[in-house]
């Protein structure tokens, strides 16, 4: 997604960031891309800091944030959009019951409510904390399981209903590898001091979430010894990141009743149920061997573990909607320790940002109405097309791709789909339950609706005018079951330039080639050549063409693993994985 590339476009933006506001050169300003210059860097050496050190040195990365750039002036706009729409729905005590202001106002309120949640702690959660603290056998560690799914993650495997990969006009039931509360299976067994240190610290917060349930501390040290041990059997079992990679080794279909009957323990009728899916018939496992082993692991570790396993998650899970204390231990860890970032957001951008992503169809319908400039689709759409005739001509000029495989890819890429701006439908939110009583509690309502409109898909035909962004989000994506693009109209903000298009040549360089290229390019990628033009799992290059493509790949590879990002660690990717190949996630967009 184009939230990782900015530095790769920040050279160009240095220009735009400053133009809005500069004077014309017979008054004597200063050109823009010279008054970024560092001198004091060798252009050979770093030429990114060379261009741009200045600005970067007058601009150092505020302590909440993990970096700065054009991307964060952008989103911090937004950020202000959105909130005008939150405090001005909020400030509104009758708004129309239901209506998308109440429930928008009602949300906001709620997460703004410091005094009452510092009040309530983790109360609002004790009804399910003592209900998992009854569980007498593993069907109930299942059923329990599921109705986390439902509010605060994915403990024990991940779980969805989605495209099937290779029927892409039908939606199926997933099973994957999951339940892990580090980003990666590596970071429970690499030796280097910085992930000995993660693992150290992630303890530390475990005993600490177990301490704020209420254990006294040698209680919660052995207990969170014990989560650490459960957690790293399920990271042994674990594929690697790079075996995720391959759709077709993670495309696994059964019947349900033969999924069933090989995983006795796992009683998926139970889970089934408790998510509220009917008559499954088959599904789509990721990496069976990890359920396998799951399925032993209920009965090997005892069921105290699997109860506090159970009761962190949930805990863990929402922590971020509760009390200051609950909030600063999850931010310490998940913020500071992994992301190196020192303070948390004021609570305004904290719970705006929450608002949005929760109940975001609703926010975006506003916004396209009072911020999204006038034409701002037909601009997208008008983009993404000059993009793709670039693009096809690109194919045409490969040297590792056989003739064949051109014809096949220039096939796929007239088929793209670009989804631009917003949706012509919007997603009814009217079943979701809003009010100004509990903010954890309007989070668990909104995860629940969210989590039964997906499973609502189950049996029906794929929606293909489907949105899985909303317009205010400042990102993109691609997805190979649809083979479309999707790019949301915030993504036409220049700054100096809101609530009005700037001009293209602006446009172009800011979302031309690292917007819509980037996306496009998944399709045609070591993932996307396995997609047809249909969204159907196929692959489409040739065996020799893959040869000349993975010979080009492992330099780039070697140039990557050798760059040194701080004290002596190399680069690593700090991804999740997604049970669907779809939509391209990680860290940077949660």
């Amino acid at each position: 997604m184009k939230k990782l590339f900015f530095l790769l476009s920040f050279l160009l933006v240095v220009f735009i960031l400053t133009s809005c506001t500069l004077r014309p050169k017979n008054e004597g300003s200063a050109d823009a891309l010279v008054s970024h210059i560092d001198s004091t860097v060798k252009p050979g050496d770093d030429f990114f800091l060379y261009a741009n050190g200045k600005w970067f040195k007058q601009n150092p990365i505020p302590a909440n944030e993990q970096s700065n750039g054009l991307w964060q002036l952008i989103q911090d706009t937004i950020n202000a959009q959105v909130r005008n729409i939150c405090e001005s729905c909020s400030g509104v005590k009758d708004n129309l019951k239901g209506s998308a202001k109440q429930k928008i106002g009602d949300f906001f309120f709620t997460g703004m409510d410091s005094i009452s949640l510092n009040k309530k702690g983790i109360s609002d959660l004790q009804a399910d904390l003592d209900r998992i603290g009854r569980i007498r056998n593993t069907a109930e560690i299942v059923k329990e399981a599921a109705y986390i799914h439902l509010v605060a993650g994915s403990p024990m495997f991940g779980f969805g209903v989605g495209q099937d990969d290779r029927i892409s006009n039908k939606n199926a039931v997933f099973f994957a590898q999951g339940g892990l509360s580090l980003p990666d299976r590596n970071y429970y067994f690499d030796k280097d001091a910085r992930t000995v240190m993660i693992r150290e610290k992630f303890i530390a917060y475990v005993t600490n979430i177990f301490m704020i349930m209420g254990m006294d501390k040698p209680d919660a040290q052995k207990s969170a010894g014990k989560l650490m041990k459960l957690e790293t059997a399920l990271a042994k079992v674990s594929r690697k990141r790079e075996e995720l990679r391959d759709p077709l080794k993670n495309y696994n279909k059964l019947a349900f009743k033969q999924f069933d009957a090989s995983l006795p323990n796992l009683n998926w009728p139970i889970f089934i149920e408790g998510v509220g899916l009917r008559n499954v018939d088959t599904v789509i496992v990721g990496q069976p061997e990890f359920l396998k082993a799951v399925d032993g692991y209920l009965k090997s570790f005892p069921l105290d573990d699997w109860k506090n396993y159970l009761k962190f998650h949930l805990i863990s899970g929402l922590a971020r909607y509760m009390d200051d204390k609950s909030y600063n231990e999850s931010f310490s860890f998940y913020n500071t320790v992994l992301r190196g970032v020192k303070e948390p957001k004021p609570r305004w951008k904290r719970v705006v940002a929450e608002t949005d992503g929760l109940l975001g169809e609703l926010i975006g319908q506003v916004y396209v109405d009072e911020y999204l400039p006038k034409g701002t689709k037909e601009k997208l759409l008008e983009i993404g097309n000059a993009i793709k005739v670039v693009y096809a001509e690109r194919i045409k000029n490969l040297d590792w791709m056989s003739e064949v495989t051109k014809k096949k890819a220039l096939e796929k890429l007239s088929t793209v789909i670009m989804k631009v701006g917003y949706p012509d439908k919007w997603k009814d939110l009217s079943s979701m339950l809003v009010d100004r009583s509990s903010y954890v509690q309007n989070v668990m309502n909104a995860s629940k609706w969210h989590m039964g409109y997906m499973i609502s898909k189950y049996g029906k035909p794929v929606d293909r005018t489907e949105w899985n962004m909303e317009p205010q989000t400042y990102n993109a994506y691609y997805n190979p079951s649809n083979n479309e693009i999707v790019v949301p109209g915030c993504n036409i903000i220049v700054p100096g330039y809101e609530r009005k298009l700037a001009d293209d040549a602006l446009l172009y360089s800011i979302i031309g080639g690292s917007t819509f290229g980037h996306e496009i390019t998944h399709g045609f990628d070591d993932q996307g050549c396995k997609y047809d033009d249909k969204g159907n799992l196929n692959n489409w290059w040739t065996p020799e063409d893959s040869i000349r493509f993975y010979a080009k790949t492992k330099m780039i590879v070697k140039q990557f693993n050798d760059y040194i990002a701080v004290d002596g660690d190399h680069c690593r990717p700090d991804t999740r994985p997604t049970i669907f190949s779809g939509v391209c996630t990680g860290l940077d967009d949660q």
